[in-house]
């Protein structure tokens, strides 16, 4: 098979300059031919645009049933993700099939990749992503099979204070962001198991259910961390209004007590979440995104 790995693809992993991300991609063409030999798949198309980390190519199973065979480098964490995929059993996620094969691909249910939770009325899509997000939060299966919040948002905390000296003006934010989440991970009122990058786009329309979440980085830990990536959903919008500040202050709120999720955690770990993706943003060359999310960490 012969094709160009999708633009938006390249242009993300480009950006983390990592070694064998780069030689995943060139190796990508090959990767998905095997793949689709493996499990005799017939390719139909590459989803455009696609993701960021993965690649998604549109197959038929054997006996011409839809699918959807997913592709990530190594960075990606393929392995958690299935694990996750495996305990959720499709419950509120999409279904898992085939057996593991060994070779990091992972074949799912097919879902209506044009239609996303982001297509509906705001106030809607809140309500349907929450319920959908709900679901997910389970017991996390035995094992070792994904880090927690702790690990994950020490590593991050690590890699915004050393980014604070290339770019000092972030310094007030990171300081409090690291902060809060210092006093977040010392008493967890809880753990599950958590999508890890949850957010409207995330929730595609289906035939077994009306809304599964697809593409989970999983990672185990409290809720209100979950919660947090959905509070800034449509970050572009309430930049862009003159109620923005006030309109955050209320999905904080509403989203807590719609998921009993404790407010005030909620908002902290929305600042947190704000802020790195915004020194992330910032580190990897994408100063227009990283000025919405500063900003809007700086209402909370």
């Amino acid at each position: 098979m012969t094709f160009e790995p999708p633009q938006r693809l390249m242009n993300a992993l480009g950006e983390a300059h990592d070694e064998q991300a780069d030689q995943w991609l060139k190796d990508l063409p090959q990767l998905v031919q095997q793949a689709a030999l493996r499990r005799e798949l017939t390719v139909e198309r590459i989803q455009m645009p696609g993701g960021r980390s993965s690649l998604v190519a549109l197959v038929r199973q054997p006996d011409g049933t839809p699918a959807t065979l997913k592709l990530a480098p190594q960075r990606g964490r393929p392995e958690p993700e299935r694990a996750a995929l495996t305990h959720w059993n499709g419950f509120g996620a999409v279904q898992l099939l085939g057996p593991d094969t060994g070779d990091g691909a992972l074949l799912l249910e097919r879902l209506r990749p044009e239609v996303s939770v982001r297509s509906l009325p705001e106030s809607r899509a809140l309500l349907e992503a929450a319920g959908t997000l709900r679901r997910l939060w389970i017991e996390p299966p035995p094992g070792r099979n994904c880090e927690t919040v702790t690990e994950r948002t020490g590593r991050q905390s690590a890699a915004m204070r050393a980014s604070v000296a290339a770019f000092p003006e972030t310094a007030p934010l990171v300081d409090a962001a690291v902060a809060i989440r210092d006093e977040l991970v010392v008493l967890p009122p809880e753990t599950r198991l958590l999508h890890g990058t949850f957010r409207q786009s995330k929730v595609l329309s289906a035939e077994r259910m009306p809304w599964l979440a697809i593409g989970p980085d999983p990672v185990v830990g409290e809720t209100a961390f979950d919660l947090a990536r959905l509070v800034r959903d449509r970050v572009e919008d309430l930049i862009a209004s003159s109620t923005g500040a006030s309109t955050t202050r209320r999905r904080v709120k509403k989203l807590a007590e719609s998921l009993e999720v404790d407010q005030e955690r909620l908002r902290g770990w929305t600042l947190f979440r704000a802020v790195e993706s915004g020194v992330r943003a910032l580190r990897v060359g994408r100063p227009k995104d990283a000025e919405l999310l500063l900003e809007f960490a700086g209402w909370l």
